[in-house]
C-alpha cells in the first residue's frame, strides 16, 4: 500500500445575500474561472479559521461560518489530485475598503443561482453547482460535528 498518498484539503464559502451567491472569478492555468471563496488548509489552522481567511483573501469580505453544508471528495479527471472539499455556509459582513485580493483572483462577484449554472463551463470544478444546491435544499450540519485540536 502507498501510503505517500493524500488529498489536498480544501474550504470553500458557501455565502448567499438576496438570493444571490458571493463567487470569484480567477486566473487559472485553465483560463478565467469561477469559484466560491475557496482555498487550501494551511498549517496548523482549523477548517474554520481556513474558511475566514480564504473568503477574506478572495472577496475583501469578512465571514462568519455557522454551518458546515458538506464535504466533497472529488478527484479530478486528470488523476493527479483528489480534491477533499469542506464547504461552509454563513453571514458575510460588508466590503473591507481597500482590502488587496490574492494574486490571481481578478474580482468578487455575486451571481444568482441560474447564472452560476450558466456559466458551468468556466467553473473551477463540479463541487461549485452541488455545493449550491446542497445550500438551497437545506443542508446545514452544526460546526460542533468539527474538531480541532492545536
Amino acid at each position: 500500500m502507498d501510503r505517500s498518498w493524500k488529498p489536498n484539503v480544501t474550504v470553500a464559502a458557501l455565502i448567499e445575500r438576496d438570493g444571490r451567491f458571493l463567487m470569484v472569478e480567477e486566473e487559472t492555468e485553465d483560463g478565467l474561472r469561477f469559484n466560491q471563496p475557496a482555498g487550501h488548509l494551511e498549517e496548523g489552522e482549523s477548517l474554520v479559521q481556513a474558511t475566514i481567511r480564504e473568503t477574506l483573501e478572495e472577496t475583501a469580505h469578512r465571514f462568519v461560518p455557522e454551518y458546515l453544508v458538506g464535504v466533497y471528495q472529488w478527484p479530478r479527471p486528470q488523476g493527479d489530485i483528489t480534491y477533499l472539499r469542506f464547504a461552509f455556509g454563513g453571514r458575510v459582513g460588508e466590503e473591507v475598503p481597500g482590502f488587496e485580493l490574492d494574486d490571481g483572483i481578478v474580482r468578487a462577484v455575486w451571481m444568482s443561482p441560474e447564472e452560476i449554472r450558466a456559466t458551468a463551463d468556466r467553473h473551477r470544478s463540479p463541487l461549485i453547482v452541488q455545493c449550491v444546491d446542497d445550500w438551497l435544499s437545506g443542508r446545514r450540519y452544526d460546526l460542533d460535528l468539527l474538531r480541532h485540536y492545536d
